[in-house]
């Protein structure tokens, strides 16, 4: 049976993968989107120690955000290491966006598929992933998306792309800014090896669902507007503590 939270099915299984391809021994259904499995806590030991030494990483706000319900991350893209950034401080998981045939990748894919992340073929409207994504949301899970689509050239936040919009007139889920500072440095996307850096996070006051349905009714620029005025805050924020001495 494919993967759909509203049927209750208990394993991650798009519908376009098969079952024997796509096994998930431990990915936890919709009623429990705030349990990490093993998988995923035993990243976040190795990643934390690994990049402490390297990156000096730091994150704040995330112990502040008492929501329990879904939410949507709006988050910076400078690395792909971002994904990792925001997930390592927090206490349930996060749902990311992944290029199909990353899934196909012998290792890489089993971490995938037993990390809550989510395919997407580019080739394709990416109508599946969203459908995938709001199921999630309305399930109670958090997702991150990078609206910008690719990684910053100069760690500096590009055009926001208003696809995810969508995901919020469907879903009625808060949005929460994440702001990312130093990434680009330790490994950017012009890097071919990484470097040494000083890497900061900032999650941000969330932006209530209230509040997202009412800016709505002023149009979408004018929620991209207030999206995008507060994913700069964090980052801002993440910057001069990353500078700070």
């Amino acid at each position: 049976m494919p993967f759909r939270l509203a049927n209750r099915d208990h394993g991650f299984r798009p519908a376009h993968f098969t079952r024997a391809n796509f096994f998930m021994p431990d990915f936890p259904n919709e009623s429990q989107p705030e349990r990490r499995n093993w998988v995923w806590l035993g990243f976040q030991l190795v990643v934390r120690l690994i990049v402490a030494l390297w990156l000096r990483y730091r994150a704040r706000g995330h112990d502040r955000i008492t929501h329990r319900g879904g939410m949507l991350l709006i988050i910076n893209h400078q690395s792909f290491l971002d994904p990792l950034l925001v997930g390592l401080p927090l206490h349930r998981p996060v749902s990311f966006l992944a290029r199909e045939n990353l899934f196909r990748v012998p290792f890489i894919g089993w971490v995938l598929r037993n990390t809550y992340v989510l395919p997407i073929n580019r080739e394709s409207a990416g109508t599946g992933a969203l459908r995938e994504m709001i199921a999630r949301l309305k399930a109670g899970f958090w997702v991150g998306i990078f609206p910008e689509g690719t990684r910053s050239a100069d760690g500096k936040l590009g055009e926001m792309k208003p696809g995810f919009l969508a995901l919020l007139r469907r879903a009625d889920v808060p949005v929460c800014p994440v702001g990312i500072a130093g990434a680009d440095r330790a490994l950017g996307r012009y890097h071919k090896l990484p470097h040494f850096s000083t890497v900061r996070v900032v999650f941000g006051e969330p932006i209530s669902a209230a509040q997202v349905a009412e800016t709505l009714t002023l149009g979408e620029a004018a929620l991209l507007d207030l999206i995008r005025t507060r994913l700069e805050e964090c980052m801002g924020q993440a910057c001069a503590w990353r500078d700070h001495k």
